[in-house]
């Protein structure tokens, strides 16, 4: 009842500005991420409101150059491209019923690897992290409620996906706030993406 939040949001992606300048003169689309750690599962990723968390990310990007996919554009200058979105029909993994259904599809996802004999995905930590930045197990699960509603007729697939990532270290000793904390937008239905726009950094 309530997976259509009724609003516009804005989101950030990080990149190359060759890839900036692509989009925002109509020659070129965003590539979906379809990594078997994306945590989110297959899409676009956004930073939901934060133009500095996606230009940190870009800068990260040039920096360490082995992070980059093979197959997408290296980073030489950060840049950072504003969408206009709306999440339509939206998993929302910060609002309950979103999250018992994300809960759920854990169990049936559980079930089939021991029916199959194969091994659940795994979250890991990243490189140098203590935080679990590689999801296979999250990606696995949102693509298993992606699966089951595109078999069925009765079931409405989701345009988004929205959640928060707790990340980074503690602001202060004993703080529940952590430095690197962000909400991200995983966008499957590209009409979702209304809009582009160079944002004022």
């Amino acid at each position: 009842m309530y997976a259509n939040l009724p609003s516009f949001v804005l989101g950030f992606h990080g990149c190359d500005k060759s890839v900036t300048d692509q989009i925002i003169n109509h020659k070129e689309q965003l590539k979906k991420s379809e990594n078997a750690y994306d945590w989110l599962g297959h899409g676009i990723y956004f930073w939901e409101n934060d133009p500095y968390r996606a230009l940190n990310f870009a800068k990260y990007l040039k920096e360490h150059p082995e992070r980059i996919k093979e197959g997408a554009t290296p980073i030489n200058e950060p840049s950072v491209i504003g969408a206009i979105i709306d999440l339509g029909h939206c998993l929302n993994a910060i609002e309950a019923s979103s999250l018992e259904i994300i809960r759920n599809h854990y169990e049936l996802l559980k079930e089939t690897s021991i029916a199959s004999g194969k091994e659940l995905p795994k979250n890991r930590k990243g490189r140098d992290s203590n935080d679990l930045l590689v999801r296979d197990l999250d990606c696995a699960v949102i693509q298993s409620i992606h699966a089951y509603n595109d078999q069925k007729e009765e079931r409405r697939s989701y345009d988004s996906v929205r959640g928060m990532f707790i990340e980074g270290d503690e602001l202060y000793p004993n703080a529940g706030f952590r430095d690197k904390n962000h909400i991200q937008i995983c966008v499957r239905n590209m009409q979702c993406v209304k809009g582009y726009f160079l944002p004022f950094l």
